[in-house]
């Protein structure tokens, strides 16, 4: 992590938002920050607790770095200078009192909380403001969830939560109330493009289209061009084209029925390379969007190179079941989470996508 607001790209607001409340001394006991994975939340939760802990801040022109913060401090913003002893202690991971907490498995447990509870009560050991960032919070089970509201309805003195999300409906209403939101924008898809094409080598017009897959998510788009470059491209296409040809053909129910024997091999063949299982739903979850937007606005399609693709499906499936088989999407990515078996989610994913 390069230490620094500047590492942060394309997230202006947040971090301008996040350096005026500790330049007016407003910082809030616990802040969430919402936004898609893959846009800098983490990182920007580290350099938010060497910010508050930095022996040597440093102002910077708003002009440089790719960063504008004219409104604040006559064109100039706060950030940690990545070089004391603390702020060195926090990007190795090695502060005590910077605390990072993960789902354990697939969840964030009561234990993890209870034994941060314990933490917690005693005097911070060495910051002066101790920072307990808890990543993926969605995660946290019920009872968890309940442990942390304790601590955030009694917060420590000198202690910071930073919570991070996909969108505030992944927490509990009441962990919500007691927390100041900062929302993460996706990033730029043109952003995207540029790195990909100066990183990757990848030709203008295949770094636009993979850019494209990655919904706004820069580690998104860096896995993609660190893992499979353009082959992505050739993946997806496959991929919805197979979806559009078994799903939506607008046949006849025997002629349905006679396909399901490929329908089934799909969900085979999908439920065998785990490594691109999510990125596969994903897929099909952004085509089914682009089908529904394309009834209204065609020119915000993000699978452009298939237009006709999306153009033909669009006219033989309503809004109603387009949203039903999102839905579905969801609840098999869902499942799969908490370790359900791959192939028998995928058949039941398959059976409502042709049913909704």
């Amino acid at each position: 992590m390069v230490p620094g607001f500047e590492s942060i790209l394309d997230q202006n607001q947040p971090i301008r938002l996040l350096s005026t409340l500790f330049h007016n001394g407003a910082v809030p006991h616990a802040l969430l920050f919402t936004g898609i994975e893959g846009v800098g939340k983490i990182n920007c939760a580290m350099v938010f607790a060497m910010l508050c802990n930095c022996l040597e801040k440093r102002y910077i022109s708003g002009n440089q770095d790719r960063i504008d913060f004219s409104t604040l401090t006559d064109g100039y913003f706060i950030n940690p200078c990545g070089s004391c002893r603390v702020c060195k202690k926090i990007e190795s991971g090695n502060h005590p009192d910077i605390i990072l907490i993960k789902p354990s498995g697939n969840f964030i447990r009561i234990e993890q909380i209870r034994d941060l509870g314990n933490i917690i009560a005693l005097k911070p050991y060495e910051a002066k403001m101790r920072v307990v960032i808890i990543s993926d919070a969605r995660y946290m089970t019920p009872g968890a969830g309940n442990a942390l509201l304790k601590s955030l309805e009694e917060p420590p003195e000198r202690t910071i939560f930073i919570l991070t999300a996909n969108q505030l409906s992944d927490l509990m209403p009441t962990i919500v109330s007691r927390c100041q939101h900062i929302r993460f924008n996706p990033i730029p898809l043109k952003s995207i493009t540029k790195m990909l094409v100066a990183k990757f080598s990848i030709d203008q017009e295949n770094a636009e289209i993979i850019a494209s897959l990655t919904g706004g998510s820069f580690s998104k788009a860096l896995k993609l061009g660190r893992t499979h470059r353009v082959n992505w491209i050739n993946y997806r296409k496959w991929l919805l084209d197979s979806v559009a040809m078994n799903y939506f053909t607008g046949e006849s129910t025997e002629t349905i029925a006679r396909s399901y024997g490929l329908i089934f091999a799909l969900a085979d063949k999908l439920s065998k390379n785990k490594d691109l299982l999510f990125e596969s739903l994903e897929m099909i979850e952004t085509w089914l969007r682009d089908i529904a937007i394309y009834k209204y606005s065609p020119d915000k399609v993000i699978n452009i190179d298939m237009i006709e693709n999306v153009e033909y499906v669009s006219g033989k499936v309503s809004i109603k079941s387009l949203i039903l088989k999102m839905k579905a999407i969801h609840k098999a990515q869902k499942n799969i989470l908490a370790n359900a078996n791959p192939k028998i989610t995928l058949d039941i994913l398959i059976l409502r996508l042709v049913g909704a």
